[in-house]
């Protein structure tokens, strides 16, 4: 156990017991947590993301798996991203839907669409199999600055959802999922890209995407944003990738904008 100093009471941090890792066969994985409390919660929220935690309910973790270091923190520089010519035709393809930002409060309509993005694209995890009360906690746990955006066709449809929070420095995305049997529309890179508009619309420098792993093809699609920046050495640093890597369509292998599993 360990503790953060510099604050008006201590911040302290357990280590997970090992668990099979979601990403990479025969791995294990283990979690550095610390719970988020009280009226420090978004300043400790903030320091801690810039340091490579992401947040699951009311608890802040980072991965601390022994003799493996592939998870890498990922963030894109929103004031300086460009589209590429891949996510210009994503655009244009959803040209027609509308984001609506709402309080971070769970529907039966959010849940409804959950529980199909679920079922196709992770029927054997655990998230597979949760209620509406496990979803609801999901999304209305947060201590801190939270909403969802609401993405709808012009027939009102909802057709996806990203749940986010609001850093001192960017915005996070937290959880997204969509419509499973609309895969060309490349829904998942439409979130980002509206993350990425609405990160310089509020003038925060940053929108962060969760972990990046490099031998995990669920992970590729974080290296598809221009001007994407990893954490290395407590240092963040561009990420480059090859330009035809860059130019790639996220029709058959976008997950999720955070975690696959928002803690996996």
């Amino acid at each position: 156990m360990a503790h953060l100093r510099g604050r008006t009471r201590p911040q302290y941090f357990y280590t997970t017991a090992p668990l099979p890792c979601p990403y990479l066969p025969g791995r294990t994985e283990r979690k550095l947590v610390t719970e988020l409390s009280g009226p420090e919660a978004e300043a400790v929220h903030d320091r801690l993301s810039r340091a490579g935690f992401r947040r699951s309910h009311n608890i802040a973790y980072a991965p601390v798996c022994p003799g493996c270091q592939a998870c890498v923190p990922v963030r894109v520089n929103a004031a300086a991203f460009e589209h590429n010519r891949a996510q210009r035709k994503c655009l244009a393809r959803n040209a027609g839907v509308e984001a609506f930002e709402v309080p971070a409060r769970a529907t039966t309509e959010q849940f409804a669409l959950f529980q199909r993005y679920q079922a196709a694209r992770h029927g054997d995890g655990d998230m597979a199999g949760m209620g509406f009360y496990d979803y609801r906690a999901m999304v209305e746990d947060t201590p801190i600055e939270t909403i969802m955006i609401e993405f709808r066709d012009a027939d009102d449809t909802l057709v996806a959802a990203c749940l986010a929070d609001r850093l001192g420095d960017g915005l996070s995305a937290v959880y997204s999922f969509f419509d499973p049997g609309q895969s060309r529309r490349s829904l998942g890179t439409m979130i980002v890209l509206w993350l990425l508009a609405r990160a310089r619309q509020l003038k925060l420098p940053f929108v962060y995407l969760g972990y990046w792993v490099e031998a995990s093809r669920k992970m590729a699609y974080k290296a598809r944003f221009q001007e994407s920046e990893i954490l290395v050495g407590g240092v963040w640093r561009p990420l480059y990738v090859p330009s035809e890597a860059a130019q790639l369509d996220d029709a058959t292998t976008l997950e999720p904008t955070s975690e696959t599993d928002l803690i996996g």
